[in-house]
């Protein structure tokens, strides 16, 4: 990876150098692709001794092997990570659904680790290649379109290349300089992420609890810290928000299942819960991956891992022996994703409603899913395989 200081023409520029656009750029890099990574906010630099970051997400087997083909994995693990053996759901004790990685013959199920590591590990292999150039800490000032892409920068350098990738989250300019609309709403409920060290040996299951306030989850992590996930109304995070960690020590005792193991609080953030799907996946010679196409409730950690199956899906439309991307290689794409994260989305809305409430025939009718799920192993294998992306 190298870093220009003057106007270069490229194959390919990619706006955003988050986990999916660094993950994209690499493997567009392997295939001798000339790559320009934008990122405006780069990650801090590692430190075991940094105290751990509030978004963390879990990596599929799928998302874990696309990581180590792109050169990526052995840097994540080179920091810190925390592998899980076992997933656990349930509404009440009676029916609790359990899936173990032992059942699938593997010796995890997958790893939960901090956003910023993930990134970070890609940095680490984008460096690896002349043909790849990053520019880092500047943003986009303008963007002229004729027979290609013409983008400055802050430093008022130019980049040019016939097409542009936008993997610059869910507010991307990517996709509004494209012309591309969304369709979308934001759920009644937020998120509140709570960091935590607990007092017990390291865990390696991660379960959620479903209540009618939304679902309260539990995601080791690494050296005994864990993250929890906490979904209610907007106006009631807020009020545990203005507590003290004492005061939400206690809230989170008396609302948590039994099984959470005591621990201390080291810091919270609320987050916004929103669906969002992107009209198209390319227009204008510019593609979009991961949240600039798509966004999804986090119920089942999905989010990231969908950006992932993204970028190697346009990876497997695009040949090393092509000059640079092609109509025919995103058309391809946009055709094979959008339909299978428009179904990942409305099965996670489904899940979410169906959950979301107290009305008997809806618990009837979870009570005989969950039974179904923990009664036949078949289906629960399955369910558990396409879950991983095995």
């Amino acid at each position: 990876m190298t870093t220009k200081s003057h106007a270069e023409e490229y194959d390919v520029i990619l706006v955003g150098g988050g986990m999916v656009g660094a993950a994209c750029a690499i493997g567009l890099a392997q295939k001798n692709f000339r790559i320009a990574v934008i990122e405006a906010h780069p990650p801090k630099p590692f430190d075991p001794q940094q105290s751990c970051d509030l978004r963390v997400s879990a990596i599929s087997r799928a998302s874990i092997a696309l990581l180590d083909k792109l050169g990526a994995w052995q840097h994540i693990l080179s920091m810190r990570t925390c592998r899980y053996r076992r997933l656990a759901v349930w509404e009440t004790d009676h029916n609790r659904v359990e899936f173990d990685a032992t059942s699938l013959g593997f010796d995890e199920l997958g790893h939960l680790i901090e956003n910023r590591v993930i990134q970070l590990g890609l940095h680490k292999a984008m460096a690896e290649y002349a043909n790849l150039s990053y520019f880092p800490g500047y943003k986009i000032t303008d963007w002229h379109k004729t027979d290609g892409h013409r983008l400055t920068l802050e430093n008022q350098q130019q980049l040019t290349a016939p097409w542009v990738i936008g993997a610059d989250g869910a507010n991307s300019a990517c996709r509004q300089q494209a012309g591309i609309g969304v369709t979308g709403w934001q759920y009644a409920q937020h998120a509140m992420g709570i960091t935590v060290k607990t007092h017990a040996e390291q865990q390696d299951i991660t379960w959620q609890q479903f209540t009618p306030n939304g679902p309260m989850a539990f995601l080791p992590l690494f050296d005994g810290h864990a993250s929890l996930v906490w979904y209610h109304n907007k106006q009631y995070l807020q009020s545990l928000a203005g507590l003290n960690h004492g005061q939400l020590k206690a809230q989170i005792q008396a609302s948590f299942p039994a099984q959470l193991v005591d621990f201390d609080i080291l810091d919270k953030a609320i987050f916004p819960l929103t669906r969002q799907h992107a009209n198209h996946y390319y227009k204008n010679n510019i593609v979009l991956l991961g949240d600039a196409a798509h966004t999804i409730n986090p119920l089942a950690g999905q989010g990231v891992n969908l950006g992932f199956r993204d970028v190697s899906c346009l990876l497997d439309n695009v040949s090393s022996s092509d000059l640079g991307l092609s109509t025919d290689a995103v058309a391809r794409y946009e055709r094979q994703r959008r339909p299978d994260n428009l179904l990942m989305m409305s099965a996670m809305d489904a899940l979410y409603a169906g959950f979301s409430n107290d009305i008997r025939p809806l618990k009837w009718v979870r009570n005989l899913a969950f039974r179904a799920v923990s009664g036949v192993p078949v289906l629960n294998k399955q369910v558990l395989k396409y879950a991983l992306g095995v």
